[in-house]
């Protein structure tokens, strides 16, 4: 079955990293240069909670009816409302931008098609504001890593598609997909480099699990890229 396929049957596909990266066909020297850039991550100074686990840079994209690709806009804060993330939402965050290499690398667009596509299937002829994150989420002994503080969550989108580039030194990070109920539909550990997941954020909530080290004695983290859809017109999210 195609990912399309399953996130119209039970809102939300998982896709192996052996099957995305032969569906992407990007380079070896792609996947490092992209992967790579995850070093370079800014501190989120937003954390309510007062974490300093967490670094990302952010980028924002148009994609049009009839028009191939996605356009790069200028950069701007990330919103979510409350309702949507009770730790960090209602407020503009300003978060470093993603580089213009990164974002203009085989690996990132590959991504960005695969999650349009699904997009475009389950909303035919509707004009994309798309968000691109990059996550790195840190884990000291005593002190674990959360990549989801809010808990199990709507993003507010219409598509989500989450995509593991490394997991360092880690345990825990299992990836949790429910229903509006609570009622869990899915649990896995995204795990190789792009061992990714599709979400239908309308039909499903997702959450990650606590990281923390393995081993105590070495630095530890988790690096996701995550990519979102929604339509140009909804309500701020």
């Amino acid at each position: 079955m195609s990912a399309l396929a399953e996130v119209v049957a039970q809102g939300f596909a998982r896709l192996p990293s052996d099957a995305t990266r032969a569906l992407l066909g990007a380079s070896g020297q792609a996947l490092n240069d992209f992967a790579s850039s995850w070093q370079r991550l800014e501190m989120d100074g937003f954390m309510a909670d007062g974490g300093r686990y967490r670094r990302r840079r952010l980028a924002n994209f148009l994609a049009l009816p009839g028009r191939p690709g996605h356009d790069r806009g200028l950069h701007r804060p990330h919103f979510q409302a409350s309702v949507h993330n009770k730790l960090n939402g209602g407020v503009d965050r300003w978060f470093a931008p993603v580089e213009d290499a990164v974002a203009r690398n085989p690996v990132c667009g590959g991504l960005l098609a695969l999650g349009r596509g699904v997009a475009d299937a389950l909303h035919p002829d509707t004009p994309w504001f798309v968000e691109m994150h990059q996550f790195r989420v840190e884990a000291a002994p005593g002190t674990p890593g959360l990549p989801t503080p809010e808990g199990v969550h709507h993003d507010g989108v219409d598509v989500v598609l989450i995509a593991m580039l490394a997991r360092t030194n880690l345990q825990g990070g299992e990836t949790l997909v429910t229903d509006d109920a609570g009622m869990e539909r899915a649990r896995f550990t995204l795990d190789g480099m792009l061992d990714l997941a599709i979400l239908d954020d309308h039909r499903v909530m997702h959450g990650v699990t606590p990281v923390e080290p393995a081993n105590a004695a070495l630095p530890s983290s988790r690096d996701v890229l995550v990519l979102t859809w929604k339509r140009l017109g909804r309500g701020a999210g």
